[in-house]
């Protein structure tokens, strides 16, 4: 048993017994529900073999049906469901007892409300373990350090979720492909090719491998899991499936036989109809409350350089289609002409271009930029139906120009005023991050993950973080 594990049982037994206790207390002092006859009265002390008992029977089935077994990922229903089917368990053997083999002065009222706290404060310890696991993980405490081993369409599925999910706890030092070309995506880089994992396990610290090469390089899988475990390093095998993207799988069970099927993609037709409609109601409020800030940008604006209020530019969005968007002037006429003179200023990374300190801003647009008020007419798109609230970021035609292949993947959706991508560092991402937590957020979309980037967005933008 690690550490971790034995931490959480010594929280359950905590949690189990101050449950049990008040669960005595509920009953006998406060009388709930049903009042106490004094002839089935009982002393505390005497529940305290049955408080023994329900202790380490809940311990028992809490370990049998594996709520003590490390995994990363996994929703807080799922720890509920391991609680309630080891505690209810629990309860049909406590009422068992008590009605065969203990005299009738015990409550049965207690064993329920012992149950039904245990089954809660569990629940609340499991997400408050969930919530302080995840900081550390953050920081960098109890991380995995993970090798991909392939840098194919499986692989870059699991980059981007180690890039989108920090609070799993994983940590990629870097990747092998045969594809000499592949240097770097991200900030993962490139470790050599599929016969150097041998020599890249020996110099660097690496706990787990995960293989994500296609069944065809089987002979390079069984060497790259021998030479794992030979210096006693975990390997674990995704398999392709034909190259299907594994969040369209759709596994189930009959009869002890697996039939896997496809799963329509995240974003299905009422799912992008209640986008749309979610679109249209937060456009609408914020460009009504933020009418008085708008309205004194402009003026700002209007007042501070020469030239228009509102910058318009040629865009790409859905499905490549080209659109015009809308943004507050902040950097100074003729702007656009001035790039091919700063490139060699560049820092940002593939087709895009970024200078932290743009001479060519306006002094007003510094603080527009910082604070993205520049933004705030692209609601306006998102009304027109050309943008969402919430998407991948809307790339220039000569951007879009020198996408690979798989950066085309990030054009599937509406492009987005906010996104993974801004929440999760802005312009400190490299741009092959930036794709990657697009897709990441194409195949996971939903109407939570776009209300949970909305609101993570407010502190971005109140704080200017990232934003240059």
């Amino acid at each position: 048993m690690t550490r971790a594990q034995f931490l959480s049982a010594l929280i359950d037994i905590l949690v189990i017994n101050v449950g049990f206790a008040f669960s005595y207390y509920v009953r006998y002092e406060l009388e709930l529900l049903v009042p106490v006859d004094d002839q089935f009265s009982a002393p505390y002390s005497a529940y305290l073999s049955m408080q023994a008992a329900f202790t380490l029977l809940c311990l028992f089935f809490l370990w049998m049906d594996g709520a003590y077994a490390e995994r990363r990922g996994g929703s807080v229903f799922t720890d509920l469901y391991r609680i309630i089917n080891a505690v209810s368990t629990v309860g049909v053997i406590m009422f068992a007892a008590v009605f065969l083999l203990l005299p009738t002065v015990y409550s049965r009222g207690l064993i329920v409300w012992a149950i039904f706290l245990a089954v809660m404060g569990l629940w609340l310890a499991r997400i408050g373990q969930r919530v302080v696991r995840a900081q550390l993980r953050r920081s960098g405490v109890g991380v995995s350090r993970v090798l991909v081993v392939g840098a194919g369409d499986i692989g870059r599925t699991v980059m981007r979720t180690v890039v989108a999910e920090p609070s799993l706890g994983y940590q990629i030092v870097g990747f092998l492909d045969d594809d000499p070309t592949k240097l770097e995506i991200g900030r993962f880089k490139s470790l050599g090719s599929l016969e150097q994992a041998e020599r890249a396990l020996g110099s660097e610290r690496i706990d787990e491998v995960i293989i994500t090469l296609p069944w065809m390089y089987q002979r390079k899988i069984l060497a790259v899991v021998r030479a794992c475990e030979a210096r006693g390093v975990r390997a674990r095998v995704i398999p392709d499936l034909f190259q299907l993207s594994l969040n369209r799988l759709d596994v189930e069970e009959v009869g002890g036989l697996p039939l896997i099927g496809i799963k329509e993609p995240s974003l299905s037709q009422p799912g992008r109809i209640a986008k749309r409609a979610l679109d249209i109601i937060a456009a609408l409020a914020i460009l009504a409350v933020s009418a008085p800030v708008t309205l004194l940008t402009a003026l700002l604006v209007r007042f501070d350089s020469p030239g228009p209020i509102l910058f318009s530019q040629t865009r790409v969005g859905e499905r490549g289609k080209t659109f015009t968007v809308f943004k507050f002037r902040s950097m100074r006429v003729g702007a656009e002409a001035e790039q091919e003179q700063l490139r060699e200023r560049n820092e940002a990374t593939g087709p895009l271009f970024k200078i932290r300190d743009d001479p060519r801003q306006t002094r007003f647009g510094r603080l527009l930029r910082r604070m993205s008020i520049d933004e705030l007419p692209q609601f306006l798109n998102v009304l027109r139906g050309e943008m969402s609230v919430v998407g991948p970021r809307p790339g220039l035609p000569s951007e879009v120009a020198k996408y690979q292949p798989w950066h085309r993947q990030r054009l599937e959706v509406k492009p987005g005023i906010t996104g993974l991508w801004q929440v999760s560092g802005r312009s400190d991402l490299t741009f092959d991050e930036m794709c990657l937590l697009d897709i990441y957020y194409i195949e996971n979309w939903s109407l939570a993950l776009d209300v949970q980037i909305m609101l993570r967005t407010i502190p971005r933008v109140l704080f200017g973080s990232g934003a240059y």
